[in-house]
């Protein structure tokens, strides 16, 4: 039986959420460990789980624990940046190769796991997350129990055309704020995954363009657009900024802040074709 952790890095979760999520993944057969955070609130920045030492603390322990084969977060909301310099890195590779699964503001681990410890993690629904349900349950559970089966999801070509290149990317916000940290990487030969939440056209923008200006795309093989809830109808400015590079983009994939939305491995070779993204086995 594989034991997961179950960590809160980013905001609070509800102790019922909490208790939901853990049954749930028991139900899959796995030995689910909680830490301090899961529950708490920070005592005056109340949209944190706890401060960015106890929550820092937390995420470490999870990765350094022996019988912990995968870390999990819980929900977003935001905060994981805040706690990524108080990371020891080096304990963390010294642990061995685990698995990381979130999504959101959680992007922001994505980055630094591949940055610093070169590992690939699932972009995910998260248990105590807004958008958790059967579908999206079904699919990280697949993901956690048939490493080696390929990923597909299908979405509309908008701009034609074939690319191979291995996966990267998540919320738009995280990566935009990530840019000039030690964890802004300029993936080569990638295909980028891209989704976002509550954030209106003119603002995709302004966060496309920073990335951009940056480099982020220079080198980027194909773009995979998920989920723009609540966003309006953004997607005259996702081809307005993205059309130009030349590259092949899927539109309206199922991953992101939607309901049933899909586990995709990042850090993992892919292929997008003909409407469809198919992620190796890990």
């Amino acid at each position: 039986m594989s034991t997961v952790a179950l960590v809160t890095p980013a905001g609070p979760v509800a102790p019922e959420l909490l208790d939901a999520a853990t049954a749930e993944l028991e139900s899959w057969g796995l030995t689910v460990k909680r830490f301090a955070t899961a529950g708490n609130r920070h005592p005056s920045l109340r949209y944190l789980a706890d401060t960015d030492e106890q929550r820092a603390a937390d995420f470490q322990a999870a990765w350094l624990e022996p019988t912990v084969s995968v870390v999990i977060a819980a929900r977003g909301g935001y905060g994981t940046q805040r706690m990524l310099d108080l990371l020891d890195w080096d304990a963390l590779r010294a642990a061995g190769p685990k698995l990381f699964a979130g999504s959101s503001d959680v992007t922001a681990l994505h980055d630094a796991i591949a940055t610093h410890l070169g590992l690939p993690t699932l972009f995910s629904p998260m248990p105590a997350g807004t958008f958790w349900d059967a579908p999206a349950a079904a699919g990280l559970r697949a993901a956690l129990s048939e490493p080696s089966r390929p990923v597909v999801v299908r979405g509309t070509a908008v701009v034609p055309g074939t690319a191979r290149g291995v996966t990267t990317g998540g919320n738009l916000s995280l990566l935009a704020a990530g840019v000039g940290t030690p964890e802004h990487r300029r993936p080569a030969g990638a295909i980028a995954l891209l989704e976002d939440v509550s954030e209106a056209p003119y603002r995709i923008d302004r966060m496309l363009t920073q990335l951009l200006r940056a480099g982020w795309f220079d080198a980027v093989t194909g773009i995979v657009l998920g989920s723009w809830t609540d966003c309006g109808n953004p997607e005259e400015v996702l081809l307005d900024r993205l059309a130009p590079l030349g590259v092949p983009i899927l539109s309206g994939a199922a991953f992101g802040h939607l309901p049933g939305a899909a586990t995709v491995p990042l850090g993992v070779p892919a292929t997008l074709e003909a409407g469809t993204l198919t992620v190796d086995g890990r």
